[in-house]
């Protein structure tokens, strides 16, 4: 429906009820200082112009559809089979409010809870939670819940500097005011043996991440170990796609297993929403945050869904909850319990192998290049990083401008010691014609 304004009419009314000869006159009790300014708005325009307005703003935006992409760090371009907005946009999920009520809300409900199941399947722990808003809040209810595990008796966390720094960050954010010892990210050259070094009587939490921020591959099962043995819990923070090829975090002894649910089914989207999850081992359940879905059956011995093991102070009593977040966009776990169906078990792992063999492709082309040299050393998965003969920002400046190619992450933004040093993501997106002109293009623009 159309949205129609009140009256001149009806405004004199209204302000003649209330006593009052005009708006202005409403906010006479705010100080001056404090008003919302008056806007210079242009004209009024047709909503045929608006529309082309619009069009026109929305042409000048870069994307993946019409432009060779190998940025990730973090968000990443892969095909969204069409299943899925199909069943996105559909009225009782797309509009869905959280299901309190079991009794009209078994459809979501259930598709929660399937979510949960695919989402253990493939990290192998007992129990996920659907979900929180990104990777990082992920990590920080992470540490919160070890915070609350060890009762507060603990108060060191130990973070590799191998994950995301967008998450470390949010990390630091939740810590405030909390009198907790953040430490191991500052450290570039750390792996798990100097992390398992660092860890005492004191530390709560040991995190990693699997594949890490550039790529690389390792096991941390003999970390797993070492925390143990001094009480700590394992988190893992992982590419839920790379579990489609890699062992799953699971069989390190991770007690949290986090991760950025948006390789699954989601899109890339100019930076949202996107999907954390949560999964735990069943000792730590109940300190989990989030929505928890549990099957059970009705008096007539029918299979039902409903909320489970949510405390209601999460919901109402802030100052008494383990954590705040008790709501996210469920549409977006929907989103990637659909993805996974679809592809099912040999289709994800397709795919992770697509990303795989071609990042390694591109790889070994660009060891080719007189003036490059890769920086990773062991396996890597579908991201890797590459030494520069210039600042990346020139580089992926003219590998716009020139080759119609969009380039890799400037790690010198975030890690000093990586300047000069690009970050680049291969995806089942990208076809060996656009990969060797990723090369081709940084061949050509290695000095101007």
């Amino acid at each position: 429906m159309a949205y129609i304004p009140h009256t001149e009419d009806e405004r004199r009314a209204m302000l003649k009820a209330v006593g009052v000869k005009s708006l202005d006159d409403l906010y006479q009790a705010v100080p001056a200082a404090v008003r919302f300014p008056d806007l210079d708005l242009p004209d009024a325009v047709s909503e045929l112009e608006v529309m082309e307005e619009l069009q026109a703003l929305s042409e000048a935006n870069l994307d993946a559809r019409h432009t060779a992409c190998f940025l990730g760090a973090g968000a990443y371009h892969h095909f969204v089979p069409s299943v899925v907005d199909h069943i996105l946009q559909r009225g009782e999920f797309y509009t869905a409010y959280t299901p309190y009520q079991p009794e009209i809300s078994q459809g979501t409900l259930q598709a929660i809870f399937e979510y949960q199941s695919l989402i253990c399947n493939l990290t192998g722990m007992d129990v996920s939670n659907a979900s929180h808003y990104d990777g990082a809040t992920a990590l920080a209810e992470a540490v919160i819940l070890a915070n609350n595990h060890h009762r507060g008796k603990r108060t060191k966390v130990v973070l590799s500097p191998g994950i995301h720094p967008h998450y470390r960050q949010t990390v630091r954010t939740y810590m405030q005011g909390m009198g907790l010892k953040l430490t191991g990210d500052d450290a570039l050259g750390n792996d798990s043996a100097a992390l398992a070094g660092m860890l005492d009587a004191d530390t709560m939490l040991v995190a990693v991440q699997y594949p890490d921020f550039f790529g690389r591959i390792e096991d941390f099962a003999a970390l797993g170990k070492a925390a143990h043995a001094v009480g700590a819990l394992l988190c893992v923070c992982v590419n839920p796609l790379a579990l489609g090829l890699l062992k799953p975090p699971a069989e390190f002894d991770a007690d949290v297993v986090i991760g950025e649910g948006q390789p699954l089914g989601i899109p890339m989207s100019f930076g949202g929403p996107s999907l954390g999850i949560f999964t735990v081992k069943k000792e730590f359940v109940r300190k989990m945050a989030g929505r928890l879905v549990g099957e059970t059956v009705d008096s007539r011995g029918q299979r039902g869904y409903v909320l489970t093991l949510s405390t209601r102070e999460q919901h109402i009593k802030r100052e008494k909850a383990t954590s705040n977040i008790c709501s996210n966009v469920a549409l977006m776990a929907l989103a990637s319990a659909v993805y996974l169906s679809v592809m099912g078990k040999q289709g994800l792992r397709q795919v992770a192998e697509l990303c795989y063999h071609k990042a390694h492709y591109a790889a070994e082309q660009i060891r080719g290049l007189k003036d490059y040299a890769l920086w990773n050393r062991g396996e890597f998965f579908h991201e890797f990083v590459v030494r520069c003969p210039r600042p990346v920002a020139e580089i992926n400046h003219l590998l716009l401008e020139e080759c119609d190619v969009l380039g890799g992450y400037d790690l010198g933004q975030d890690y000093p010691e990586l300047k000069d040093h690009m970050l680049i993501a291969v995806t089942e997106m990208n076809s060996k014609e656009q990969i060797d002109d990723l090369v081709a293009g940084l061949k050509e623009v290695a000095h101007g």
